[in-house]
């Protein structure tokens, strides 16, 4: 399996999640992002996996999913034979 993101960690305070990732810390606005993170309590928080291929992060306490290349900000494009398979 081809790894695309390593996670090495998440932590929180208050409204922002701090999230080190391929060596780098993001600092992400709950209010913008996830109001279940935002709303959920600490153990919720805490409670998380790993994609295998560090492609996202579920929450399986409050039944929240995200995606890294969003939270890192990189967006895919389609290419045509992907919109013809669609």
């Amino acid at each position: 399996m081809k790894i695309i993101h390593k996670v090495q960690g998440i932590c929180f305070s208050g409204s922002q999640m701090r999230i080190k990732v391929d060596g780098k810390e993001i600092v992400v606005n709950l209010t913008k992002t996830s109001k279940r993170l935002l709303k959920a309590s600490k153990k919720d928080r805490e409670t998380y996996k790993v994609s295998p291929s560090g492609y996202g992060i579920h929450w399986p306490l409050i039944d929240e999913d995200l995606s890294v290349d969003a939270l890192l900000g990189i967006k895919h494009s389609l290419s045509s034979s992907e919109l013809v398979n669609k």
